[in-house]
């Protein structure tokens, strides 16, 4: 028994649909042994997957990034998500993906003869953020970024963030706004957007961060509601001093930090930014 996931809940494991608690992985798979794999985290509303193509090509990017075999072409990936929705039942939910590079020897290198790649899936109940969420907001507080430097791929290798985010429930917060030799990288699991003068900022897209898939969303957002959007290194200075601050990801959607190390952000409410973009966000739902 798995405390708080039903046992009969059915998961996709190398071509096999089981229940999840017959489903098993070999001891010597490279993503049990190395965290050597990738993961998509894909969300669903009312049956209806949100940014499916984005999530997927990030998913394409990873592998390539890992050198691990495709193990599918994007057919095969909509319908994999597609029999797992139906055999959820659920109309609101997350769809997890996992590939890892697959069993072999123990071994630090790539094995000489390639193996076939595990590949996992599971669809998982999800809420949106509720509405205190929204109209309250959230706190964080400021670590520093002691990750490795390929935040760009989605990896399984997630120690760093879990010690983050673990730094955030020892304080009582909601999410750990991280920096890096002085400028802004990212939240535990989240993208961190700024807000100064009216114009959103956010970090580059490069290693130092992983480019959520709300990255590019936001961006038209910002777009369509006329805001000025910056993606440049922010420092911590501009962080400690913004008008609004913000989080975003896949489950979170897009949420205000309105409390950073115990201080009120601007106003210590929901921004005026925060606001357009909620409300674009909210019209892409809704036109799914």
């Amino acid at each position: 028994m798995i405390p708080g996931v039903p046992g009969e809940s059915q998961v996709y494991l190398n071509g096999e649909f089981l229940r999840v608690d017959e489903a098993k992985v070999s001891v010597l798979d490279r993503g049990f042994i190395f965290g050597d794999g990738i993961y998509e985290v894909v969300p669903v509303y009312q049956g209806n997957a949100f940014r499916m193509a984005e999530h997927l090509n990030r998913l394409d990017r990873s592998l390539a990034a890992l050198r691990i075999a495709q193990p599918f072409d994007r057919a095969a990936w909509i319908d994999l998500i597609q029999q797992l929705l139906a055999r959820s039942n659920l109309d609101t939910c997350i769809v997890y993906l996992q590939v890892t590079r697959g069993v072999a020897k123990r071994d630090h290198q790539f094995p000489s003869t390639p193996v076939a790649p595990t590949v996992f899936g599971m669809v998982s109940p999800w809420s949106p953020p509720p509405a205190a969420q929204r109209t309250q907001g959230l706190t964080a507080i400021s670590i520093p970024d002691e990750r490795w430097l390929h935040c760009e791929i989605k990896s399984v290798s997630l120690l760093g963030n879990v010690l983050a985010k673990q730094q955030a429930v020892d304080a009582n917060a909601d999410e750990v706004v991280q920096f890096r030799d002085g400028c802004l990288t990212e939240g535990s699991s989240t993208n961190i957007w700024v807000v100064s003068g009216g114009k959103l900022l956010a970090p580059p897209k490069n290693n130092l961060i992983l480019e959520g898939i709300r990255y590019g969303l936001l961006g038209e957002l910002a777009a369509e509601a006329g805001i000025p959007f910056e993606a440049r290194p922010i420092s911590q200075q501009e962080v400690e001093e913004a008008d609004e601050l913000m989080l975003s990801s896949a489950t979170k959607e897009v949420l205000a930090i309105v409390s950073l190390d115990g201080k009120p952000v601007g106003s210590g409410k929901p921004g005026p930014v925060f606001e357009q973009l909620r409300a674009g966000y909210d019209a892409r739902i809704a036109a799914l």
